[in-house]
């Protein structure tokens, strides 16, 4: 009879999965972050290489507060360990929806869950590599003989988070594109059709992720729109592949 405790089992097994697998992922996070704070110090070096590559290897950091060098240690091992704990955050989560789903639901969901890691590393680098010189280059360019730079650790690090950030989740636009292009949420003609639109909005969006710089506003811009570029070509033969085998089904 509806309301019975047999009614609610299902629900309540759901919940307890659910819970073991924040719980294996709170831990993971935990993990990381001991093993990140062990070598926080060597984390956070190498975060500051592309600021001593222009100040030089003699350059001092300089912290106000008294707590200041030791929040900054850890939020570096947070934010460490939560990136040493990704693989693990997504493996439990694939293992709590893939029951749900239909075989060729997980076969097509799964390639996008590997990318997005992937993708979102690679959106890091780029801007370890190329944006840091030149938005580091460009802030040191307003000192003066009168005017010293002695970078703060803890607005250092918080520039470094945000462009990663910023970065890493601008190279995850294609896999959520691709994902609505293949719920049929969205199409390529309303992502063409809007493009104009877009370009302002992706422009608006980097001014908003970034500091107040032309350089990685526009470096964050340009990767922004080169991404939803692409997600419109492969979307056009998600589409296509899809038109092909719904028009084999209906033959049949």
């Amino acid at each position: 009879m509806p309301g019975s405790t047999d009614d609610k089992m299902p629900l309540l097994a759901h919940l307890i999965e659910l819970r073991n697998r924040l719980l294996i992922s709170v831990l993971a996070i935990l993990v990381g972050f001991i093993v990140s704070y062990v070598f926080s110090e060597q984390i956070f070096q190498f975060l500051v290489r592309p600021l001593r590559k222009i100040l030089g290897p003699d350059a001092r950091m300089i912290y106000t507060g008294l707590h200041e060098a030791f929040l900054t240690y850890m939020k570096v091992a947070f934010f460490s360990g939560l990136f040493m704990a990704v693989p693990v955050i997504l493996t439990q989560f694939w293992r709590f929806v893939a029951p749900g789903l239909y075989e060729d639901e997980r076969k097509a969901f799964l390639p996008f869950l590997v990318l997005t890691p992937v993708l979102f590393f690679l959106g890091g680098g780029l801007a370890y590599e190329f944006v840091f010189p030149l938005a580091f280059q460009f802030f040191l360019g307003f000192a003066t003989p009168t005017i010293e730079a002695l970078p703060s650790i803890s607005s250092y690090l918080g520039l470094v988070i945000t462009l990663i950030f910023a970065f890493g989740l601008v190279a995850e636009l294609p896999v959520g594109l691709l994902l609505l292009i293949k719920a049929g949420i969205i199409t390529t003609a309303g992502l063409v059709e809007k493009r104009r639109y877009n370009i302002v909005a992706v422009f608006v969006v980097a001014a908003i992720l970034t500091p107040p710089d032309p350089f990685s506003q526009i470096f964050l811009a340009l990767p922004m729109m080169a991404m939803y570029e692409i997600s419109i070509i492969l979307g056009r033969r998600m589409e296509r592949k899809r038109d092909a085998a719904e028009a084999v089904q209906e033959t049949e």
